[in-house]
C-alpha cells in the first residue's frame, strides 16, 4: 500500500469513529477531512496548515517583512527581490548602453575633427584683447570642470574598473585605486555642488532662451559650414544647452548622491513619482527605504554618464575643437575677431561700455 493510499484510509477510520461516537463537530470533522486529503497529496499546492509553500515563498519573494527583535527594522526582510533587479539593469542596460554612449560621442568627436578640422579664425587673431571672463568665473568654472573630472573617473571605475582595469593592473593596485576613488568621490562632490551653484549665480542671466537661439540653432552655430557665423550675444544656443545641462543635471545627480552619502535618510523618489502621477504617470510612491537605494544608485550612474558625454563635447570645442576657444578660462582675454565672429553682440555691448565709461 501507498503512503497517500495508507493515510487516506487512516483518515476515513478516523473520520467512521467520529462519525460512531457523535464525538465530532462540524469544525472537527473539516479539520479531519483537510488533513487526511493533505497528507494523501489530494490538495494542489501540498497545502500546510493555513498557508501552501507557494504562497509562503511569494510572501518572501516579494519583500514580506517580518518582526525582528533589533533596532533595524530592514533585518525582518529575508529576501529583497528588488536587489535582483537592481543588480540585472546595472550590469545589464545601464553598463551596456553606458559604454555605447562613452564610445559614440569619442567617435563622432573624431570623425568630426577629420571631416571639418579645427574651426579657425577666419580672418586671423587681430591681436586686440577683450576680456571674455573674469577671475571670480574662471574659479567656478575651473572648480566645477577639475572636481567633475575626478568624480566622472572615480564614478566610471566603481562601474567599469573590475572589467578594465582589475585585469590590467591586478587585485591589490585596483583596490587601492577604488578604495582612494571612494574617498575623492565622496568629498570632492561638494566643491562640484559649489562650483554649479556659483555659475548658477553668476550666468543664469545671460542664459535665458531666446530668439537668436533659434538662428544659432538653425544655422548649426556655424561649426559645418565656413564663414557662417551667427550672431550671439555672451553665450550661444550650444553654450546656453551646456550650461543648463550642467545646472539641471548637476542638481539632480547631486540630490542622488547625497542620498547616497546618507543611506536611508532621504526619500526623494516616492515623492518625485507623486508628483509626476498628477501628470498621468503611473508610477509606485509607497516605495521601501532600500528601494529608494536602488533608484538613486541607478539614476546617479544614468546621470553622471549623461553628463560625461555632453562635458566630453564641451571639453573638445572648448580645446582643440576650435581655435582661441580655450583662451577664453585660460587667460580670460579672447581675441577680438574670435569675439566677432562667435558672440558678435556680446562684443558690441562691451564696446559700447567701454565708450560709455570712456566718455564719463
Amino acid at each position: 500500500m501507498t503512503k497517500p493510499t495508507f493515510f487516506k484510509h487512516l483518515g476515513g477510520l478516523f473520520l467512521a469513529v467520529f462519525l460512531l461516537t457523535g464525538a465530532a463537530s462540524d469544525t472537527e470533522l473539516a479539520l479531519v477531512q483537510s488533513a487526511a486529503a493533505q497528507q494523501a497529496g489530494e490538495v494542489p499546492g501540498n497545502t500546510l496548515g493555513t498557508s501552501s509553500d507557494s504562497d509562503f515563498w511569494r510572501q518572501i519573494r516579494q519583500g514580506q517583512q517580518g518582526q525582528v527583535s533589533i533596532p533595524n527594522a530592514q533585518a525582518g526582510v529575508l529576501i529583497q527581490s528588488e536587489g535582483d533587479n537592481w543588480r540585472a539593469f546595472r550590469n545589464g542596460p545601464l553598463s551596456l548602453y553606458g559604454a555605447w554612449a562613452l564610445l559614440g560621442i569619442l567617435i563622432l568627436l573624431s570623425l568630426f575633427f577629420i571631416l571639418r578640422g579645427r574651426i579657425k579664425v577666419e580672418h586671423g587673431m587681430s591681436g586686440k584683447l577683450i576680456e571674455r571672463f573674469n577671475s571670480v568665473e574662471r574659479f567656478a568654472h575651473w572648480l566645477t570642470a577639475t572636481s567633475f573630472v575626478v568624480l566622472g573617473l572615480t564614478g566610471l571605475n566603481v562601474l567599469y574598473g573590475r572589467y578594465v582595469l582589475l585585469p590590467v593592473i591586478g587585485p591589490d593596485a585596483f583596490s587601492v585605486i577604488t578604495i582612494a576613488g571612494k574617498y575623492l568621490h565622496n568629498y570632492i562632490a561638494f566643491a562640484f555642488m559649489v562650483g554649479v551653484v556659483m555659475m548658477f549665480v553668476m550666468w543664469v542671466k545671460h542664459n535665458i532662451p531666446n530668439r537668436l537661439d533659434l538662428i544659432w540653432l538653425a544655422q548649426g552655430g556655424g561649426l559645418f559650414s565656413k564663414g557662417v557665423h551667427p550672431p550671439s550675444k555672451k553665450f550661444n544656443a550650444g553654450q546656453k544647452l551646456i550650461f543648463w545641462s550642467v545646472i539641471i543635471g548637476g542638481a539632480s545627480i547631486s540630490a542622488s548622491g547625497i542620498a547616497l552619502l546618507f543611506p536611508f535618510e532621504l526619500h526623494m523618489f516616492g515623492k518625485t513619482f507623486g508628483i509626476l502621477n498628477m501628470f498621468g504617470a503611473n508610477l509606485p510612491t509607497d516605495l521601501t527605504v532600500m528601494q529608494e537605494m536602488q533608484l538613486s544608485q541607478l539614476w546617479h550612474s544614468i546621470v553622471g554618464i549623461g553628463l560625461i558625454v555632453i562635458i566630453v563635447a564641451h571639453i573638445y570645442i572648448g580645446s582643440i575643437g576650435m581655435e582661441g576657444a580655450f583662451d577664453a578660462m585660460g587667460s580670460g582675454l579672447v581675441d577680438e575677431n574670435w569675439a566677432k565672429e562667435h558672440h558678435s553682440l556680446w562684443v558690441e555691448e562691451v564696446q559700447a561700455r567701454q565708450a560709455s565709461s570712456g566718455a564719463d
